[in-house]
């Protein structure tokens, strides 16, 4: 990585922006908090790619007009999010999932391109909005402050990352755009018609995902996933990704629209052919999220759903839902026993025990602030070993924060996941459907996250924060335009 003391100063730039985005009342100090931001991501970017990759993209035509093409795109996408603000959300979710494979000079990567395409339009929209002195509700503080602190405390630990080059890469390509994200929508009009919108968007991208992910197994077709064609030539069965890299992450984005259908099935009150529909699509997903055979993906759903039936059902049936829940504990318990006998942690949990192990001895190593933003990975590794830390990730978000940003981290991560639970409570009591959704969403995130991590990552997890974010500001703001 070139540059390493101009991006540290970038990540500290983006730190103070991260909190002026989010905290502060006054327009001035969030255009200037979206003006950080902005010039600490280019700033980090370049400091990732070098002075070489960069000069070869801009000695090309081709990169020149590229570069010159998504300039005009960002500026025209902003000018109908200017007139229709309150479409921003959707057109974020539209453009959350898809990746794509960018390679400058000898750099390769899977880029959410899409995605920063709507952001900076939408970025800039809201700074257009804010000059012109149009009416913004801010987001409410008990939100803003654990996401800037979790934020800024992130960005600092660049200073004293073990590992710049993966510390650059999360805070430039998904910590400093997501806040900015996050500023936007919290900011965004919330309509009526927006939760029936982000329903249809989410399930719709569901349903394309799982109809391309059972026409790979039809015909033997990956994209993106040249490991796991190998893997797959071992293996009796066949393991798809649609068009994603991963099938934990395809996984993911099954289970999220599943959620929320559950969520619509149980408490909505909806005629015997929107049920029928409603089982139709569930059916459609689970097809494509069985090919996954992701392992996290179904303990995510099975939690999801049973924490959806206990809140929806009556008290009869939540009895003895927990009965058979007590059974069914014991039951694997027994069969988890039975099948250790006398084999190693390791061999049992296919090697998450080392991984946790590993994870714990980084933590050690600071425990106060952590190794640093994007660094336990390599320091789990080093720690083992090994030349490198891919292998020595902790796919466990929680162990990752810990090592990471230690106690002061894990601290915040706590008191973030916190103000989202009491956020909740305070939006179900003014739109319990909305309020359910988006807690099934955050739910199936923190599970997945357990066994797969990426939380963080994942444009999802900053949508639900910023879309609770906007419906706690309009709740509070309805009785005072009543009022008036």
């Amino acid at each position: 990585m070139e540059h390493t003391e101009a991006a540290q100063v970038c990540a500290l730039a983006g730190a103070l922006g991260s909190v002026l985005v989010l905290v502060p009342r006054r327009r001035a100090l969030l255009l200037l908090g979206l003006a950080l931001l902005g010039a600490a991501t280019l700033g980090i970017v370049r400091s990732l790619a070098g002075d070489e990759d960069l000069a070869t993209l801009f000695d090309d035509p081709a990169g020149v007009v590229l570069v010159a093409v998504g300039i005009a795109a960002m500026t025209l996408g902003a000018i109908p999010l200017v007139r229709y603000p309150a479409a921003v959300p959707v057109a974020l979710l539209v453009a959350a999932p898809f990746r794509i494979p960018v390679q400058v000079g000898a750099e390769e990567a899977f880029l959410l391109l899409p995605l920063y395409l709507v952001l900076a339009s939408s970025a800039l929209a809201l700074a257009y909005r804010t000059l012109r002195g149009a009416q913004l509700t801010p987001p409410p503080l008990l939100l803003a402050l654990p996401v800037a602190a979790l934020v800024a405390f992130t960005a600092v630990s660049f200073v004293w990352t073990q590992d710049e080059r993966e510390g650059g890469v999360i805070l430039a390509f998904f910590l400093f755009p997501f806040v900015a994200g996050l500023a936007v929508v919290a900011r965004a009009p919330v309509s009526d018609w927006l939760p029936r919108a982000l329903l249809v968007t989410l399930v719709g991208l569901g349903v394309m995902f799982a109809a391309i992910g059972m026409w790979q197994v039809q015909t033997r077709t990956l994209f993106f996933a040249r490991d796991l064609e190998v893997a797959n030539a071992y293996t009796s069965f066949f393991r798809v990704t649609s068009l994603f890299k991963d099938p934990s992450l395809y996984g993911r984005y099954l289970v999220v629209p599943i959620a929320v259908l559950i969520v619509v099935l149980w408490l909505r009150r909806g005629r015997p052919a929107e049920w029928a529909s409603i089982a139709v699509l569930i059916a459609v997903l689970f097809a494509g999220l069985f090919y996954s055979y992701s392992q996290s993906s179904f303990v995510a759903l099975f939690v999801v759903t049973f924490a959806i039936t206990l809140l929806g059902a009556s008290r009869r049936l939540r009895i003895a839902l927990v009965a058979c829940a007590l059974v069914a504990t014991l039951a694997a318990a027994a069969v988890a026993a039975d099948a250790v006998n006398g084999r190693s942690a390791r061999d049992v949990t296919s090697g998450r025990s080392r991984l946790v192990s590993i994870t714990i001895d980084v933590f050690e190593v600071n425990p106060a602030v952590g190794v640093g933003v994007g660094s336990q990975p390599r320091a789990s590794g080093e720690a083992a070993g090994r030349r490198t830390g891919r292998r020595s990730a902790s796919h466990t978000t929680p162990l990752t924060v810990l090592a990471e940003l230690g106690l002061i981290g894990f601290i915040l991560y706590l008191w973030l996941l916190g103000a989202c639970a009491w956020a909740l409570w305070l939006l179900a009591k003014q739109d319990r459907i909305f309020a359910v959704g988006l807690a099934a969403v955050l739910l199936v995130l923190v599970v997945h996250s357990l066994l797969y991590a990426g939380f963080f990552e994942d444009p999802l997890t900053w949508g639900v924060f910023a879309l609770l974010a906007a419906g706690i500001a309009r709740a509070r703001e309805a009785p005072r335009l009543l009022a008036h």
